[in-house]
């Protein structure tokens, strides 16, 4: 599972120009599911999410977790973190989980955070969706399962 995680003040996930999705202060999470994950694999990120310490402490040190700070989370599907771009000029996805994998570890991942106290929103595992996000930081980071 590759995972993009963005440090936010706010992020707002639109389907079809109406609003699915939203968080305030938190993190942006764009996840891809990859061949060979498994609900292992899913359960491990999520707890790491839930103990990184990656929020801004009054010292301004990165400090603090998501539950620290009383954050909240927006969960998008984005396959193309699965673009493997080393040959040619054209993407492609092999590794990518396939689309009824993908979208039980999606629906799995969010449950998780859920049930660690995370609020959490969601976009629409698939479809078209155009993300709105503020930066804090920037801070982003990137997990991969396999790495």
């Amino acid at each position: 599972m590759r995972v993009l995680l963005q440090r936010v003040s706010s992020a707002k996930v639109y389907v079809d120009g109406k609003l699915k999705g939203s968080c305030a202060k938190g993190l942006l999470i764009f996840v891809c599911a990859m061949k060979g994950d498994d609900e292992n694999v899913v359960n491990a990120l999520t707890q790491k999410i839930s103990k990184l310490r990656i929020f801004e402490s009054s010292e301004g040190k990165m400090d603090l977790t998501l539950h620290d700070i009383g954050g909240e989370a927006l969960v998008i599907s984005q396959f193309t973190l699965a673009a493997d771009i080393k040959k040619g000029n054209r993407p492609g996805f092999s590794s990518a989980a396939n689309p009824q994998d993908a979208n039980y570890f999606y629906e799995l991942f969010i449950a998780n955070l859920k049930r660690i106290k995370i609020p959490t929103q969601q976009g629409v595992f698939g479809a078209s969706m155009k993300v709105e996000l503020l930066n804090n930081g920037p801070a982003t980071f990137w997990l991969d399962s396999n790495s």
